[in-house]
């Protein structure tokens, strides 16, 4: 490539390559294209030797790249390091333009990729392997035996390792576990797969590499083999919604094995804990992986690292704080003994479960968000995409407490990543439609950018840069090329308000309170404990409120599931007015006016003081729910101050003469009117 003019010319849009001939400045065009520095790629593609000349498919992938100058600048370090990658790039299409998206994106894996070329073949591998596959792959990387019971790095007998084995394992450890990040994120830039497979790939390769890491504190701990030692995942680990970069939260429980002493076998599970943790964080030749963090634990950094199950289950039935059962909604067995792992999990399900109702729950959860974002500092409160307002902390509290509150009579909200429960709740009703779909937009998106931010140095990060060359590799990543930095700044704040309202709205819930006080029994609405409880209520006809009850629960539309939300709570309000029998009758019949139309089961649920006044009035007064039955739509007075606002008599005869005169000759229809 001669510097000065080259025949490289510029496509109809900005960023794309046509070969047409053109006698063009070099480095104009090469700004043009999208490099910052045109005279400086101008120099390095000229430096990349005569293989690269007229190699337009090469330069429109790095063109497509969110960093031009980033990719060429590893492209060129690694043709440097090993001249034979530009032909592998031309034999490989697919290679080329997944390694290059990457260099665009994260100089760290790019400097990976310089120091170990030979990783270049796995991020050129048809498909992402199975979790199993990957505790296999890691498990070899340090020497241990993936069929082996309880593997042992370095092939060595539990505690017997020579000098030096640990090291190098876990330098081993640290170039396999990052180059199959590299595949993962040439997968991730080239969009072959989707935020929640990304996010799950990445837990999968976390849980691989603690299983790795825990062979080689075994290589180092005598009577290894004497416990039983589990690794729960705890937060986003836990849920397969991992980061690129995030701190591994884990929580450890042990049993000893037949004939060990219980004080003993935790003692060396403490040393296996240890290790394990060591082994992930200590800094070597090739890095650190990420830190283990275990004050997820009971007691948190006071309590013992490794309890046994016995111990866990005593703390969580007399200790516990609300949060403590919050972060348990996550827990997942993911290294170690799984079998002892899953006897954990679905012991503290009963417990997380029936939280809800522990006294003040739901307040709870609201006060930890507020001390959490009280944390943020305020220099960067703006421009924190995970603890700030409208950021991800908003959209992850407000999905787990209403998984918490509904979900101990509703097991189909039980699950563990955010995306899969948002979706469950706006199945059953729980969060509209339109609202649970812009929380999943939003989600994405700022999950996207947590991506982006975290890629570029493989560092933990939550804060949107200010600088402009930083924005416009955000942009340009996330597919915004126009004007990569106005875009991407307009879509986030646009996203950021949106769960701000929304969280403001779904997280201080009325509702929530009230359903969270219901006792368990009353959460269901089976026919012999919903008998039992409107008998102590005092409906004098309980059979013919249970039949009213079942017209308007049953079947699975979006209708009857809202309406099982709301009339557990509705009962006890119908019960606290002078004719409950007559409240519930006035409430289906309403109910039957109104239930198709888009907006009234919606705003008796977002609005539940609405739901409270319509109780009380039907429960109180025939006349009125005559009068609600013959104007349905005047329930939606009951959630404006305004309409409910005593007005004067004069105003109230000038409508009401107005509307007589509209019917001067149908009295019945003018008096019904006014």
């Amino acid at each position: 490539m001669s510097r000065g003019t080259d025949v490289i010319d510029v496509g109809v849009e900005e960023g794309t390559v046509n070969a047409a001939p053109r006698i063009q400045t070099t480095a104009g065009r090469l700004a043009a294209l999208g490099f910052a520095d045109g005279a400086r790629a101008e120099r390095l593609l000229d430096d990349l030797g005569p293989e690269a000349v007229g190699d337009f498919a090469l330069l429109d992938d790095l063109v497509r790249a969110a960093d031009p100058d980033l990719a060429l600048t590893t492209l060129s370090r690694l043709v440097e390091r090993d001249p034979s990658v530009l032909g592998t790039f031309r034999a490989d299409p697919a290679l080329r333009r997944r390694l290059l998206g990457v260099f665009g994106i994260s100089a760290a894996l790019g400097e990976h990729v310089v120091r170990h070329p030979d990783c270049l073949t796995v991020a050129g591998s048809p498909q992402w392997p199975v979790a199993r596959e990957l505790c296999e792959e890691l498990l070899l990387a340090v020497g241990a035996d993936p069929d082996a019971a309880e593997p042992v790095a370095g092939g060595a007998t539990a505690g017997a390792a020579e000098p030096g084995v640990a090291a190098r394992a876990m330098d081993a450890l640290r170039v396999a576990h990052r180059t199959r990040l590299l595949d993962l994120a040439a997968r991730d830039v080239t969009g072959e797969c989707t935020l929640a497979e990304t996010a799950a790939a990445l837990a999968d390769l976390a849980a691989a590499a603690l299983d790795a890491a825990l062979a080689i504190a075994r290589a180092e701990v005598a009577d290894a083999g004497d416990v039983r030692l589990a690794v729960i995942g705890m937060g986003k680990c836990g849920a397969r919604e991992l980061n690129y970069i995030s701190d591994v939260d884990v929580v450890f429980v042990a049993e000893p094995k037949e004939g060990v002493d219980e004080t003993k076998a935790l003692q060396i599970a403490t040393r296996l804990a240890q290790g394990m943790m060591r082994a992930c964080s200590a800094s070597t030749r090739e890095g650190a992986l990420w830190e283990v963090d275990a004050n997820l634990r009971p007691e948190g950094k006071m309590g013992p690292l490794v309890r046994s199950m016995e111990s866990h289950l005593a703390y969580y039935r007399r200790w516990a704080k609300t949060w403590e059962f919050q972060a348990l909604l996550k827990a997942r067995p993911v290294a170690g003994d799984l079998d002892l792992g899953q006897e954990y999990v679905a012991a503290v399900n009963d417990l997380v479960w029936q939280a809800a109702a522990r006294p003040n729950f739901v307040e709870d959860v609201q006060s930890m968000r507020r001390r959490v974002e009280a944390h943020v500092p305020v220099s960067e409160a703006d421009r924190q995409i995970k603890l700030g307002p409208g950021g991800l902390r908003d959209i992850e509290f407000a999905v787990q407490l209403l998984q918490l509150v509904h979900g101990r009579s509703d097991p189909l909200l039980r699950r563990r990543a955010t995306l899969s429960a948002l979706a469950a709740l706006s199945r059953g009703g729980y969060v509209g439609r339109d609202d649970a779909k812009a929380l999943a937009e939003a989600y994405t998106f700022l999950r996207q950018v947590e991506h982006m931010l975290q890629l570029h140095r493989l560092r933990r990060t939550h804060v949107v840069p200010s600088d402009t060359a930083d924005l416009r590799r955000i942009g340009r990543g996330l597919g915004m090329t126009t004007d990569p930095v106005g875009e991407f700044t307009t879509t986030w704040k646009r996203h950021a308000l949106e769960v701000r309202r929304l969280h403001e709205k779904l997280f201080y819930r009325p509702l929530l309170q009230a359903v969270a006080r219901l006792p368990e029994t009353e959460t269901r609405l089976s026919a012999a404990a919903a008998t039992a409880r409107l008998q102590a209520l005092g409906y004098a006809d309980p059979e013919g409120a249970l039949r009213h009850i079942a017209a308007l629960t049953s079947g699975v539309s979006r209708r009857a599931a809202i309406q099982r939300t709301l009339l557990p709570v509705m009962l006890g309000w119908f019960a606290n007015a002078p004719d409950p029998d007559a409240g519930l009758l006035g409430f289906r019949q309403v109910s039957d006016k109104l239930g198709s139309t888009p907006w009234y089961l919606r705003l008796l649920r977002d609005e539940t003081a609405v739901a409270e006044r319509l109780a009380h009035l039907l429960g109180t007064s025939k006349y009125v729910t005559v009068l609600l039955l013959h104007a349905p739509d005047a329930v939606g007075m009951l959630g404006s101050p305004a309409e409910l606002a005593v007005r004067p008599a004069a105003t109230l005869a000038a409508e009401a003469a107005a509307a007589v005169g509209r019917y001067a000759e149908d009295a019945e229809t003018a008096v019904a009117a006014a």
